[in-house]
């Protein structure tokens, strides 16, 4: 599972993106909706931050600021870690773990192209493809074992 590259675990489904200058209300709004935990901020089309749950626990509803007229653009994490979606997903979780954050963007040719979360360790999807992935791999060593051998019998 930790081999496995960030671009097979990633969510593409749940990207969720949204301009700077949107409330905080708006976009926990979208969060719910779609039901994930972070939005990526954009601008001019790039990626200029990310917005998190924990964003609008402490740096919103903690300090007791407007949820209606707090911009997302103003309470984000700016310059967000990311990650290569050729990276492994073992990479991943580690920088989740080292930076104490829980989403990490995901980016392929410089593209944002996903979003990957700690909760992805646990995804049982996630699991059932290990699982698929590693039956493969033996089933396919085992016919080349099993070839090797009826090439071996028939050489002597």
């Amino acid at each position: 599972m930790y081999e496995t590259p960030v671009k097979m675990v990633m969510k593409r489904r749940d990207l969720l993106t949204a301009p700077p200058g949107i409330s905080v209300a708006e976009a926990a709004r979208r969060m719910a909706k779609k039901k994930v935990g972070a939005i990526i901020v954009i601008e001019d089309e790039t990626l200029t931050g990310i917005f998190t749950e924990r964003d609008i626990v402490f740096r919103v509803v903690a300090l007791g600021l407007d949820l209606f007229a707090t911009r997302i653009g103003d309470v984000m994490t700016r310059s967000p870690r990311v990650v290569d979606a050729d990276e492994s997903f073992g990479s991943a979780l580690l920088i989740m773990h080292d930076s104490r954050f829980r989403h990490l963007p995901v980016i392929e040719n410089g593209k944002l192209v996903g979003i990957v979360s700690a909760r992805s360790a646990l995804d049982p999807e996630l699991e059932d493809f290990v699982s698929e992935a590693r039956r493969r791999k033996y089933f396919r060593r085992e016919r080349a074992r099993r070839a090797s051998l009826r090439l071996s019998k028939g050489a002597r």
